[in-house]
């Protein structure tokens, strides 16, 4: 049975993943949603406006989202399908990301209601990184002696605890 942690990263993984996948597409083509993909072209235009170095490196909005789209779908994919460390390299990805996105979100003055999405799933993300990162919990090691070549616990693990009452 698998233990609750791994369960807890597991969906918390597929759940991600998908959701980022989902984001990228919106930003990649109006396939999904023509709105969602349009409202994704007229922001991306605010940050450039709002961020003259990027115009100085060459970066045009079509260019920002396009990348941002395709980082997102790529990790969304290792995060969704596969496993190992590549899913914690893709989550901090992801968390970079969601930080240049709130960067951008809080440079244009957006109202909190259009970026408390990206608030939540940096949340998230941090969440699964955190539990990822935590070292999987050993069961104690039972100590044994041997006594004349034979196996025997040590006599404080083979004695029951002070008011309990030892059951075979």
């Amino acid at each position: 049975m698998a233990s609750p942690r791994t369960v807890t990263i597991v969906a918390l993984s597929v759940a991600l993943g998908l959701f980022f996948v989902f984001m990228g597409t919106i930003k990649l083509t109006p396939r999904l949603s023509k709105d969602a993909y349009n409202e994704m072209k007229r922001a991306y235009k605010s940050y450039v406006r709002a961020l003259p170095i990027l115009k100085k490196m060459g970066v045009s909005s079509i260019l920002l989202r396009k990348s941002i789209g395709a980082l997102e779908v790529a990790c969304g994919i290792v995060m969704t399908l596969v496993p190992g460390r590549p899913k914690d390299v893709a989550n901090f990805f992801l968390l970079l990301l969601v930080l240049a996105v709130l960067f951008f979100h809080q440079l244009v003055g957006d109202p909190l209601k259009r970026y408390a999405h990206a608030l939540v799933f940096g949340i998230l993300l941090t969440c699964r990184l955190l539990i990822a990162r935590q070292p999987e919990e050993q069961p104690p090691e039972k100590k044994i002696l041997l006594v004349n070549g034979n196996e025997q616990p040590l006599a404080h693990e083979a004695a029951p605890e002070k008011g309990k009452v030892k059951v075979s």
